[in-house]
C-alpha cells in the first residue's frame, strides 16, 4: 500500500502544478488588468502558461502527426497509422500511405521501452517512410493494463519481436535501435532454430547495449554498483487508483523523468528560464524549437517492474547476451546459430549511454555468419540520439543502412539501390 502511496503523491504533486500553472494564466489573463500593464503580472502569466503545459505533458501520448508524403504523381499522400498486431502490453503499427505503391523495403523499426513512448522515433519514421513500407513496435503504458494481463520482462518483450517477424515473414528488415538490439538479436537467434523460413532478412543495431562491459558508460556504472534489492526498494512502486493498471508494479514514468532532469539540470531550468521570457516578449509559438522537444521529452511511459528488472539483471548485470547464455521459454538461445540473416552494427563515437563497443560485439556474437553478411559503421562525432534521429543519421547512416538492406534484398529491385560512399560499409 505504501508504494501505492507514493504512486498517488507523484501525481499529486505533478497535478497541483499544472492546476497552479493553469490558474496562475487565467488570473494573469483577466481583461481588466490590462489597464494597468504590470511586468510582475506578465511574468505570472508567462510561468503559468510555461508550467501548465510542462505539467500537462507528462501523462499525454504524443500523437504521430506524420506529414503528407509527396509521390510521384504530384499529390501528397496522406500517412496513417494502422494496428497490424494489437497486443495487452503493445501493438504492431503499421504506417500506411494512402495511394502509393507498397515499396519492396518491408521494414519493422523497433522502438525501446525506456521511459518514451515510441513517438520518440518520429523523425526517424518520417525519414524512411520515403523509401520503406514501414512498421513500428507500439509499446503501451504499463499503468494501462491491468494486473490480469500478467507480466512482461525481457523474455515476453524477446517473443513479441518474434510473433512480429513470424508475422512479417522472411523478406523484413528489421531495424533496432537501442535497448532493443540485444532483444532484436535474440529474437532473430530464437527463430533460427525454432522456426528458420521465418527470419528477417537483414538486421541493423543501432547503439544497443550486446556487451555493456564492452565500454563503461554512466548507465553501466550505475547497472553494476546498486543492488537489485536496492533498485526494487528505490525504483519500484505500484500503479494509483486513478488507472486501470492500479495495483500493477511499475518503475514509474515521473521517476525516470526526474532521473532524466537531474542529469543535465543546469541545462533544462536554463531552458525553461528561456522559455518563460520568449512568451513574456511574444517570441513563443505553438511549435517553437523548446515546444518541439520537451513535448516529446517531458511525455514519459511507466514500465512493467520485471522487464525493468531483469533489463538490468540480464542484460547489463549477467550480461547474458553478451555471454550468449540468454534464455527465453526455458529454451537457451545460440545466437551463432544465425547463418543467414546479415547483420549490421551502428555506433557514435560521442554516445555517452551506449559507447563504442558495446554494440559491435554483436558481430562476434554470430560465429556462424560469414563475414560477407556482416557490417559496422562508426559515425564520427554523433552522439546516442544522432545516430538514430539527427543530422548524421539523416546524412550518412540511413543511406548507409538503405544500402545494407537492398545487398541483402533479393525482392528490391536495381533501381532503388542507393550510391554509396567508399569503406563506409566495411565488412567485419
Amino acid at each position: 500500500m505504501r508504494y501505492m502511496a507514493s504512486y498517488d503523491m507523484m501525481e499529486t504533486v505533478r497535478n497541483t502544478n499544472q492546476w497552479l500553472g493553469a490558474s496562475a494564466l487565467a488570473m494573469a489573463s483577466y481583461p481588466a488588468f490590462s489597464m494597468f500593464p504590470n511586468p510582475a503580472l506578465q511574468w505570472m502569466g508567462a510561468w503559468g502558461e510555461v508550467t501548465e503545459r510542462t505539467f500537462s505533458r507528462m501523462v499525454v501520448k504524443p500523437a504521430w502527426n506524420i506529414p503528407a508524403l509527396p509521390g510521384k504523381d504530384g499529390l501528397d499522400h496522406t500517412v496513417v497509422e494502422e494496428v497490424e498486431l494489437a497486443g495487452p502490453f503493445g501493438d504492431l503499427l503499421h504506417f500506411t500511405v494512402q495511394g502509393r505503391e507498397t515499396p519492396k523495403r518491408k521494414v519493422l523499426l523497433v522502438a525501446p521501452m525506456s521511459g518514451h513512448y515510441a513517438t520518440l522515433l518520429r523523425s526517424t519514421v518520417i525519414s524512411l517512410l520515403p523509401d520503406c513500407d514501414l512498421y513500428i513496435t507500439d509499446w503501451h503504458n504499463a499503468r494501462d493494463i491491468p494486473v490480469s494481463a500478467g507480466k512482461f520482462d525481457v523474455e515476453d518483450y524477446t517473443l513479441y519481436l518474434v510473433d512480429y517477424m513470424r508475422h512479417l515473414g522472411p523478406n523484413t528488415h528489421v531495424i533496432a535501435v537501442c535497448q532493443p538490439a540485444p532483444l532484436a538479436l535474440a529474437a532473430t537467434a530464437y527463430l533460427a532454430e525454432e522456426d528458420p523460413e521465418a527470419q528477417p532478412s537483414s538486421l541493423t543495431l543501432i547503439g544497443g547495449p550486446i556487451d555493456p562491459n564492452a565500454a563503461a558508460t554512466e548507465v553501466t556504472d550505475f547497472g553494476h554498483r546498486v543492488t537489485m534489492g536496492q533498485l526494487e526498494r528505490m525504483m519500484i512502486q505500484r500503479v494509483g487508483f486513478k488507472y486501470n493498471g492500479v495495483g500493477r508494479k511499475v518503475y514509474p514514468g515521473l521517476l525516470q523523468l526526474s532521473s532524466f532532469i537531474s542529469m543535465n539540470i543546469d541545462t533544462h531550468r536554463d531552458a525553461f528560464m528561456g522559455q518563460i521570457q520568449r512568451v513574456m516578449s511574444g517570441e513563443a509559438h505553438e511549435h517553437d524549437k523548446h515546444n518541439k522537444f520537451y513535448d516529446e521529452y517531458l511525455a514519459v511511459m511507466d514500465m512493467p517492474a520485471e522487464f525493468y528488472l531483469t533489463t538490468v539483471d540480464r542484460i547489463f548485470k549477467k550480461a547474458e547476451i553478451a555471454a550468449n547464455e540468454f534464455v527465453v521459454a526455458g529454451k537457451k538461445v545460440d545466437i551463432g546459430k544465425i547463418t543467414t540473416v546479415a547483420v549490421k552494427t551502428v555506433e557514435g563515437t560521442k554516445d555517452d549511454i551506449t559507447a563504442p563497443g558495446q554494440c559491435i560485439a554483436a558481430l562476434d556474437l554470430c560465429t556462424g555468419l560469414p563475414d560477407s553478411k556482416k557490417a559496422s559503421h562508426v559515425e564520427e562525432g554523433a552522439g546516442h540520439y544522432g545516430i538514430f534521429a539527427g543530422k548524421s543519421w539523416r546524412n550518412n547512416i540511413r543511406p548507409l543502412v538503405l544500402d545494407f538492406i537492398d545487398d541483402n534484398e533479393s525482392a528490391t529491385p536495381p533501381g532503388y539501390r542507393q550510391k554509396k560512399p567508399a569503406n563506409k560499409n566495411t565488412a567485419a
